[in-house]
């Protein structure tokens, strides 16, 4: 089975316990900015966090792809990832259900991933640690200390 990025996208956010897990094919949409989008929610900020910083890991470690731009780490309310041609959005709920953001791609082709994760391979690979999103949160935690101060 070939491993491709909404695959790799959509099992490590099902690792994380998100809910909804849901890729858009943007590519017959002619005006849109990325090939697919891979859209998720959980129920607090921490899981929201936690999924990001898995699929940021199982991408660098299955395809060897690294972000190109990241959003919203600083409060993790809605974390957009993008790696080009696939842009990932994970959402709180509350977030989701306020945008919507399925009904404004409404005619792009859907799948939606609600099995389990496959059993993952014991590599002896070391693992990848997610610099950016973790020098991002240290520092939104370095001025939220100096602001209570």
């Amino acid at each position: 089975m070939e491993l491709t990025p909404v695959a790799v996208i959509a099992e490590s956010m099902l690792e994380k316990k998100a809910k909804n897990v849901v890729s858009l094919d943007l590519r017959p949409i002619g005006s849109a900015i990325a090939d697919h989008f891979v859209i998720c929610n959980a129920d607090s900020t921490t899981a929201v966090a936690a999924i990001a910083d898995n699929v940021l890991v199982k991408m660098q470690e299955q395809l060897d792809r690294k972000v190109v731009r990241m959003q919203g780490l600083e409060n993790d309310f809605w974390i957009i990832l993008d790696f080009g041609d696939v842009v990932v959005h994970i959402f709180l709920t509350e977030y989701r259900e306020f945008y919507r953001l399925e009904e404004l791609w409404a005619d792009a082709p859907r799948q939606e991933y609600v099995d389990e994760p496959a059993p993952v391979k014991k590599t002896s690979a070391t693992r990848v640690k997610p610099k950016a999103s973790t020098k991002v949160r240290a520092s939104v935690r370095k001025v939220k200390k100096n602001v209570e101060e």
